[in-house]
């Protein structure tokens, strides 16, 4: 099913082949492009020196521009638990998207049916598990914020294509805003660094957290709803 995609091939990637077993993670972007042809025109420009495995535009469909077995060149300087640099150990999806610098809007439906469909068959493929799917702001939370707030994590989860926490809604509204102990905010940083985050700003990767996981309230502020949350992933004990 992957291999039926349209190909526009981009020359941004390593020309050494990988081991199917050495792609362990899926990042999702966005674009970040106010013209979806310019961002894919960037993508396939040798001289931008970016790429990425699969683009899907604004009318859902899958575009593919570097084979799977190569390393293409998305994810940059990033970390996730003790990996660094995931080119190497990931699948880069961009989903066409003008982004937070250029009036961040929802992604589509079409949009996100394609990209349910293709994690799908790309979890089969190389035997990726749903905790290592993970945006490109949850493995460089100090420079980027894709996919952002506005993806819907929580429906990846219902599609079995990514985690999410297990708190009721009701819940989380009452825990909103209440002060954490700082012995309360220790256990947070510290779940955070189980969970796999990494970063030399803690506002930023708190932002980054919430991005993925409480998206109504992104304050880089540490509350009880963040402590909560990440106290449910942890106890999903997928870490």
């Amino acid at each position: 099913m992957l291999e039926n995609f349209k190909k526009i091939y981009s020359p941004n990637f390593d020309t050494k082949k990988r081991k199917p077993k050495n792609i362990k993670f899926i990042i999702i972007h966005y674009t970040g492009m106010k013209k979806e042809k310019n961002a894919i025109k960037r993508l396939t420009n040798d001289n931008s020196k970016v790429s990425c495995h699969y683009f899907i535009t604004y009318s859902g469909k899958t575009i593919k521009l570097v084979p799977d077995l190569y390393v293409s060149w998305h994810a940059g300087k990033s970390r996730w638990k003790r990996v660094k640099s995931l080119n190497f150990n990931s699948i880069g999806v961009e989903i066409s998207n003008p982004g937070h610098d250029n009036n961040y809007v929802k992604f589509t439906n079409k949009q996100i049916k394609a990209i349910s469909f293709l994690i799908t068959q790309l979890k089969k493929k190389y035997n990726i598990q749903n905790k290592d799917i993970l945006g490109h702001s949850d493995i460089a939370p100090d420079r980027k914020k894709d996919p952002g707030e506005k993806f819907p994590w929580k429906l990846m989860k219902k599609n079995n294509i990514s985690i999410w926490h297990n708190v009721r809604e009701i819940e989380l509204n009452k825990l909103r805003n209440q002060v954490c102990t700082k012995l309360e905010e220790r256990n947070f940083l510290y779940n955070l660094k189980k969970i796999g985050y990494r970063a030399k700003s803690k506002i930023k990767m708190i932002k980054a957290f919430q991005r993925r996981f409480r998206q109504k309230k992104i304050s880089g502020k540490i509350d009880k709803e963040c402590l909560t949350i990440s106290i449910s992933l942890i106890k999903q004990k997928k870490y």
